[in-house]
């Protein structure tokens, strides 16, 4: 049923998704990175996007991330998100990309990205599923199949959570545990 508020086309990319990838820096974040007086980096993310990343993998979605930085503070979210695919510091996210899925049997086709700036715009563009966000270059934004409504930390994860989840039709079962009126 909520598949049928989507256009067509968009449910026909989300149908065959299995796993979805995340750039960090504007996507997870907002993109700016904090040091401390001690040199440590500092990341903000958004408990909205980590609730989407939850129902993603309670619904039998993988979730990656993909960034072209390391981060102590990437690794400890994902830990705590229990995201177990993480690969740092490449910055040839296509080919990282690829040895990714071919490491766990699964194909482009069966693959959505999220990213937003150059380095990620070959892997929008060779994934089934490629999505950006509003603050990205225009020509990322041309490339990519979804755009989101929300900025990278401002809960654009959350966002393509929700709608990948409404493209297969089990949007309000994943939900029917915090929902009073979805039956159980």
């Amino acid at each position: 049923m909520e598949s049928e508020i989507l256009n067509p086309i968009l449910c026909s990319l989300i149908k065959d998704i299995k796993i979805v990838v995340l750039d960090v820096d504007g996507i997870l974040t907002d993109g700016k990175i904090y040091f401390n007086g001690e040199k440590d980096e500092i990341k903000a993310f958004n408990i909205l996007d980590g609730f989407g990343i939850k129902l993603l993998q309670e619904n039998g979605i993988k979730v990656a991330i993909l960034t072209g930085r390391k981060s102590d503070a990437v690794l400890n979210r994902a830990k705590e998100l229990k995201i177990r695919h993480i690969i740092q510091g490449r910055e040839d996210k296509l080919i990282a990309l690829k040895e990714l899925l071919a490491d766990i049997n699964l194909g482009m086709e069966e693959t959505a990205y999220m990213g937003d700036d150059f380095p990620d715009l070959k892997a929008i563009t060779a994934v089934k599923l490629g999505a950006t966000i509003p603050t990205a270059n225009p020509i990322i934004k041309n490339h990519a199949d979804w755009v989101s409504t929300k900025n990278g930390g401002d809960g654009a994860v959350r966002e393509f959570a929700d709608l990948i989840l409404q493209g297969k039709g089990v949007y309000l079962e994943a939900l029917k545990n915090f929902i009073p009126h979805v039956k159980k």
